[in-house]
Formats: structure tokens, sequence, C-alpha cells
């Protein structure tokens, strides 16, 4: 019986660490938030799918809960945008600059000229 507990206790603390995901799923979702805000700061043209990329990769790096938390935002964001009168015209290549940051892309591929270096 002790060596099943031991085991159990072994796999769950060295591989699942279900006890992270919430807390990188509330940093992830601050990510997100703070790659938004920075968006509607700099006000740059052509600057969305950085941003977009820059948010999922940071919520990425916050672990598994964060990526989850991109990707849920993410893809709400989206089907809001689609059903709204803005269209999602544009939508699939958001789409894909989300899942090229979460998938540990560099956001800088998308990065416009000119953009200040603060972001």
């Amino acid at each position: 019986m002790k060596l099943i507990l031991a085991v159990l206790v072994l796999v769950v603390e060295t591989k699942a660490q279900w006890y992270n995901f919430p807390g990188e799923a509330i940093g992830g979702a601050k990510e997100m938030w703070d790659a938004y805000q920075d968006m509607k700061d700099a006000n740059w043209k052509n600057s969305d799918k950085y941003f977009h990329s820059r948010g999922n990769s940071d919520a990425a790096k916050r672990g598994p809960g964060g990526k989850w938390a991109a990707e849920i935002i993410s893809d709400a964001r989206e089907a809001v945008q689609g059903y709204s009168n803005s269209g999602n015209s544009d939508s699939e290549a958001d789409q894909e600059a989300n899942r090229w940051g979460r998938n540990s892309g560099d956001p800088n591929h998308y990065r416009p000229e000119g953009l200040p270096d603060k972001y």
C-alpha cells in the first residue's frame, strides 16, 4: 500500500502538477490583458497580429494553464468579433498569430516596422 501511495504521489508531483494550473491560467489571462492594453496604448498601424502573438506567447510561457487561458480568450475574442458588425475578415489571420505565439513562435515575426521598442 505504501508503495502504491508513493508512486501516486511521485506521479502527481512530477508529472501532472495540476495544482499549478489555476495560477498559470490566471497569470496567462493577465498576460493577454497586458498585451491588449499595450495594443491600445501603442495605437500602431498593422500591429494587431504582433500583439495577438505576443499575448499568446507570454501567456503560454506561464505553463499549461496559461496556454489554456490564451486559447480560450483568443477563441472567444474571435467568436465575438465574428458575430459583431466588425466581421471576421481577418479572423483566421488573427488565429494564426495566436497559434504562432502559443506554440513558441517569436512574436517579432509579426512586428510592424517602427513599433516602439517598449512594446
